[in-house]
């Protein structure tokens, strides 16, 4: 999709009219919407497109809903000042991307209804109380259970057998950063690796840590979810083929980026399943009743043209296993 078109949906669904009914008007329902990445982001207009989407085959038409967005772009405080500006317009309910989106909305609102995907271990952030009793304001979808990051490092000795050396990219200052990296920390001895936390917070931490563990012999990376990976992805993808390191990524939009390997869910398809917990909300339910839902389908996603400038053979196993080869 084109970024002007992008834009003209944007704007379109704030503008549209009150649907009028024969009786009484209908009152239009404000939703608001908070992502983390910015809106030039190529993934942008695919998110907002599935979460539309998802309304539309609800009832939920333009006529009926008015969305704000905001997108926070991997700042802190553009996240937190984005928030406030969400609730302060009254919104019926509110979907946030991601644990950088879900925890300033929760600073600045106990009583409006947020409905969350993408994020890893609400429990642990304290955004609920339990995933089968949520218990406050917000519901939604995990992106995946802690053990799911195992995989990676397994994923990772399949396709580079001579990786001894593995760093694991976490944000420290969400509590999915040290949760991800424990249960990669956990297997590490049977696979025979050592591995170094490489803690980053922009751009600059990034290339400065990849840069330096690049110095030494044998080594893989593994990128764990978080905000600020996601922004600077393609700086991420772009340092990995420049050093060499074969890389395990949580998403497959780092490999259509020209990341070598993903294994995931879908974060395009959380934010289309988001609707189905705005509809019901917006119906009259409570988050507070609405248990939190976990993926049960993860894609392995594979770039050939990666593998092969990295002159790393991918398994034929894993091939006939990878729900998208990208050659």
């Amino acid at each position: 999709m084109r970024r002007r078109k992008f834009m003209m949906l944007l704007s379109g669904v704030a503008a549209t009219p009150l649907a009028v009914d024969a009786q009484q008007p209908e009152r239009v329902r404000r939703i608001g919407v908070l992502m983390p990445i910015e809106v030039s982001d190529t993934e942008a207009p695919l998110r907002v497109t599935a979460f539309k989407e998802g309304l539309q085959q609800l009832g939920w038409g333009d006529s009926r809903v008015q969305i704000d967005y905001r997108w926070a772009g991997g700042d802190a405080e553009k996240a937190r000042q984005s928030a406030i500006e969400l609730i302060a317009g009254a919104p019926d309910v509110i979907l946030a991307i991601g644990n950088y989106s879900v925890a300033p909305l929760l600073q600045a609102t106990r009583t409006v209804p947020i409905v969350f995907a993408v994020v890893a271990d609400p429990v642990g952030a304290g955004f609920v109380e339990s995933l089968a009793h949520p218990g406050g304001n917000a519901t939604g979808l995990i992106l995946f259970e802690y053990s799911l990051s195992a995989k990676w490092l397994e994923l990772l000795k399949q396709i580079a057998p001579g990786v001894t050396r593995v760093a694991v990219m976490r944000d420290p200052a969400i509590v999915a950063g040290v949760g991800q990296f424990s249960a990669i920390q956990s297997v590490a001895p049977s696979f025979g690796v050592e591995l170094t936390p490489m803690n980053v917070h922009d751009a600059r931490d990034i290339e400065r840590a990849i840069t330096t563990f690049a110095s030494g012999q044998n080594g893989g990376l593994i990128v764990t979810v978080s905000a600020s990976a996601a922004v600077h992805r393609k700086l991420i993808i772009a340092l990995a083929a420049r050093h060499k390191l074969p890389a395990v990524y949580y998403e497959h939009y780092y490999v259509k980026d020209g990341g070598l390997i993903s294994y995931g869910p879908n974060i395009v398809g959380q934010c289309k399943h988001a609707a189905t917990f705005v509809d019901r909300i917006l119906r009259g339910a409570k988050p507070s009743d609405l248990p939190v839902e976990v993926p049960t389908k993860y894609d392995l996603v594979i770039n050939l043209k990666t593998a092969r400038a990295l002159e790393t053979t991918v398994p034929p196993s894993l091939l006939a296993r990878a729900d998208e080869v990208i050659e």
